[in-house]
């Protein structure tokens, strides 16, 4: 299994590398994970990104079978524009995507060797919100494609009293240096957590925000469902993909006051 993302880091591709490797260890199959593979010793290979694990994927033995995993980088933009990511569609002998209307974002002809792998999300974690205030978590590290800070941005034009907490490594400088000078007290951004406090804290909120640019079919989304936590999310393929298209809790991406409707909507204290 071939990921991109290294060991010891927390962002989405390792959490899913690691995810899926304990499934199929758990199902009787060996399994190595690792950032680059040129070995010829495996039956088979899974590889998690399309551009970055292209070196891998190209030196597997054609003799053998790869399943290649498509982020949401490699539907919504790589495969559009890298040479590379295009080679490993084609080298690919099965594709698997993370919500439905990724499909249409590949090329007519490999659409029949994709599959749909909604993820799962096993915690026994039930929604238990704070019960003073109006807890909001966000729960996305902070680089351009989850368009970070857009809760942030909200809060001028909020007059609620209520409490975003924000989860997420600085990925990007700049996004991490506007979190940590952020001057509206209700507003916290406490970084990098580890995936079980991330859940508590998502759990003991009355909402979750996720207002990506990009995504491919976000876990926390299928965690935050699985806990019962209301979810606020950008009007993005990858997100209409889980949530559907007449899901009321869509908002405009990149659109603030949009954003501050929700609040108004989701709010539950009224005079």
């Amino acid at each position: 299994l071939v990921t991109p993302a290294g060991p010891g880091t927390r962002n989405g591709n390792r959490h899913t590398a690691l995810r899926w490797a304990a499934f199929l260890r758990k199902a009787g199959h060996r399994v190595s994970v690792s950032t680059e593979d040129f070995s010829s010793g495996a039956d088979l290979m899974l590889a998690l990104h399309a551009r970055r694990s292209h070196a891998s994927i190209k030196a597997f033995s054609r003799e053998k079978p790869l399943v290649l995993a498509l982020t949401g980088t490699d539907i919504y933009r790589d495969i559009h524009e890298s040479a590379e990511a295009r080679e490993s569609l084609e080298l690919a002998d099965r594709l698997i995507v993370l919500q439905p209307k990724a499909i249409d974002e590949l090329p007519a002809r490999m659409r029949r060797k994709a599959g749909v792998v909604v993820q799962s999300a096993s915690t026994v974690l039930r929604h238990r919100p704070v019960q003073r205030g109006f807890r909001v978590c966000v729960i996305g590290h902070l680089r351009e494609e989850k368009d970070p800070l857009r809760t942030l941005l909200a809060l001028p034009y909020i007059a609620l009293p209520l409490e975003v907490v924000h989860l997420g490594a600085a990925l990007d400088p700049d996004l991490g240096r506007r979190a940590k000078a952020a001057t509206d007290p209700r507003y916290r951004w406490l970084g990098s957590v580890p995936h079980a406090r991330a859940l508590r804290w998502l759990a003991s909120s009355h909402a979750m925000v996720i207002s990506s640019r990009m995504e491919g079919g976000a876990n926390v989304v299928c965690e935050a469902l699985r806990i019962g936590v209301p979810v606020l999310a950008s009007r993005i393929s990858g997100n209409v993909g889980l949530l559907g298209s007449r899901y009321p809790g869509h908002f405009a991406c990149g659109d603030e006051r949009a954003l501050f409707s929700l609040f108004q909507r989701a709010y539950p204290y009224r005079d």
